[in-house]
């Protein structure tokens, strides 16, 4: 019975082993990189290019080698996400709803995309950016054109 249970055992074996070698987990991609808790900001379009995360307000996306980059953004935290056309909450601004809601991913406005320079979390927002004096032609309800 020794010998049987060898011959047995030897190919249960391996095809036990067969079924616990698994391929390697994919490193999450595009939107699915940003955090549960972290505002983030992507330099391509759908979430993909490089990304930045941040929890909190963020005076000069150039510190992070954001600034005028972004094109997409996701928001995971439960606060508004106002965006900035120039640093120190300057410029015009746009809103990112929170995490949850109709708008909180996507591509930026076609005219908001590499224009972004400064986030603030909460707090008031700046003169919306409607087209006087940036070179708009349009006015966005928020950072993703939503609700036109």
């Amino acid at each position: 019975m020794g010998k049987k249970f060898h011959i047995l055992a030897l190919p249960i074996a391996a095809v036990a082993l067969a079924a616990l070698t698994t391929t390697p987990a994919q490193a999450a991609d595009g939107y699915d990189r940003c955090r549960a808790g972290y505002y983030c900001m992507f330099s391509g379009l759908d979430g993909t290019g490089d990304i930045i995360e941040i929890q909190g307000d963020t005076p000069d996306l150039a510190a992070l080698n954001m600034a005028g980059r972004a094109k997409s953004d996701w928001n995971r935290t439960s606060s508004w996400i106002h965006l900035y056309s120039a640093a120190d909450y300057g410029g015009c601004s746009a809103v990112t709803s929170p995490a949850g809601t109709f708008s909180d991913k996507g591509n930026f406005f076609i005219t908001f995309r590499d224009f972004w320079h400064s986030v603030k979390f909460d707090g008031p927002n700046g003169p919306s950016c409607s087209g006087e004096g940036e070179g708009l032609t349009a006015v966005a309800p928020d950072s993703h054109g939503s609700g036109w």
